[in-house]
């Protein structure tokens, strides 16, 4: 379902006081400017540098400009978001900024501890991330999109602006005489999610003028359905568990359907160890626990930064 920015504003009830991530692009200005207005004295504008491009500094200055218009205190982070080995520049941004941003939420000695966060992805930026997710042939997880409301580090985190188009935000601005900065980086197409962006979406407009709200629904019953399988995943992992809790029972795990094995193992190896299996390990690792009818058969597989092991009876992951 599409709302209005002023919609969307209206509806969003977050604990105060609110964080709001301000890089100083439209999104976040707007959040931010009608957030300020509708809880006055109750908003702080989180900015993270990531450093990354010679026009951040240019970007600070200007988030604190105008934050000192609005009269809006501004924290501001600096944090390396340098890519490790196989990671995409994207996920170490990510991760970087919300690390940051859990960082600027504590309190000092001017100002209380934040409770809430919240940050401007809207409905386009939804769109491209379910595309991004169907081009790596991605599960329940991925075509979920982005989740509205999750916690992290003790914190509330919001996305209140996923129903509202990157178009009405931009009308919003305007009709306020509102400024904002362009990243330089949005128009470079060498990185997928803008050529989506830049390629697609206005395809999309053209074939399917309502993609937004019926991406929207899509994701809303993919959402649905992995809270379904997740749900399943911890009544099986119950019964497969061994006693101390860490490993599975490999007899136990052999009762079950090949879907439901695969399930639960993902969600024992995320739950427990912060484990992703590529599709390749799991159905080794499924393909070997089916295979595990005598004493003498080893499993010794590869699984995210750390090893499937079998010990005994059980089936253990450790991290050497």
């Amino acid at each position: 379902m599409t709302q209005s920015f002023s919609q969307a504003i209206s509806v969003f009830a977050p604990q105060l006081p609110l964080g709001v991530a301000f890089s100083g692009g439209a999104d976040s200005t707007a959040l931010l400017l009608a957030s300020a207005r509708k809880w006055p004295g109750q908003v702080v504008a989180l900015h993270i540098n990531h450093g990354l491009q010679a026009a951040a500094v240019d970007f600070q200055r200007h988030c604190e400009s105008v934050c000192a218009l609005l009269a809006v205190p501004l924290r501001i982070a600096g944090v390396n978001a340098d890519a490790a080995p196989g990671q995409s520049p994207e996920d170490a941004a990510r991760i970087a900024r919300y690390k940051g941003l859990v960082a600027l939420s504590l309190a000092d000695n001017a100002q209380p501890a934040i409770k809430s966060i919240a940050t401007a992805q809207h409905a386009d930026d939804q769109v491209e991330t379910v595309l991004l997710a169907l081009g790596r042939g991605a599960g329940l997880a991925g075509l979920s999109g982005m989740a509205p409301h999750w916690q992290r580090g003790g914190l509330d985190f919001h996305r209140p602006l996923l129903g509202v188009s990157a178009t009405d935000i931009r009308e919003w601005l305007a009709e306020r005489g509102q400024t904002f900065i362009e990243d330089p980086t949005n128009a470079d197409l060498r990185f997928t999610r803008n050529h989506i962006r830049a390629r697609l979406l206005p395809a999309l407009v053209d074939i399917f003028p309502q993609f937004r709200a019926t991406f929207a629904r899509s994701s809303a019953h993919a959402a649905e359905a992995l809270t379904l399988i997740e749900e399943l995943a911890q009544i099986d992992w119950q019964a497969v568990a061994s006693q101390d809790g860490q490993g599975l029972l490999i007899k136990q795990l052999q009762t079950l359907s090949r879907p439901r094995l695969a399930n639960v193992l993902r969600h024992w190896l995320k739950i427990r160890f912060n484990a992703i299996p590529s599709a390749a390990q799991l159905d080794e690792l499924i393909g070997q626990i089916s295979a595990c009818t005598t004493r003498g058969h080893q499993i010794h597989i590869k699984i995210g930064l750390g090893f499937a092991k079998r010990e005994g009876d059980t089936l253990t992951w450790y991290n050497p």
